[in-house]
């Protein structure tokens, strides 16, 4: 793995947690130490991947590498956004992992549904997937 890249990951990483909004904090706070169905979650986590033979990232808001699943918490920014955010998902599925969003407004106004639904995402979802990232630290990047 590319170590300039890992290390661009990381600070932004670092960067975005310092920046997180008040939606993000409430999620975080929800699902954090495993309190969702013991379910280990990451905050502002670098999906690492290959395209056109060049490293890449895409930081996910909450990722939960057991079952796969990357959650995105989209403000009004992700209005904007739409064509971007849906090539991004795709690429991710590609990797085997599952993308849920969810609106600011949905965590803010309804945290218990948004806990709810995530639940059953979750729910006997122990990774049916072959292992397609490799590890490296907390960093997967996919061949």
């Amino acid at each position: 793995m590319n170590r300039p890249i890992t290390q661009t990951a990381k600070q932004a990483c670092r960067e975005l947690r310092k920046k997180s909004t008040s939606s993000e904090r409430l999620l975080w706070q929800a699902v954090r130490n495993r309190k969702v169905l013991g379910k280990k979650f990451y905050r502002q986590y670098p999906i690492m991947f290959k395209y056109m033979d060049k490293e890449r990232f895409f930081i996910a808001d909450l990722f939960c590498y057991e079952s796969r699943l990357v959650i995105e918490i989209d403000g009004k920014k992700h209005d904007d956004q739409k064509d971007y955010d849906e090539l991004r998902t795709h690429i991710i599925n590609h990797l085997g992992i599952e993308v849920v969003r969810f609106k600011n407004d949905e965590i803010d106004n309804g945290l218990n549904g948004v806990l709810q639904r995530q639940q059953g995402l979750l729910s006997g979802k122990n990774s049916p997937y072959i292992p397609l990232l490799k590890r490296e630290g907390l960093y997967p990047f996919s061949s």
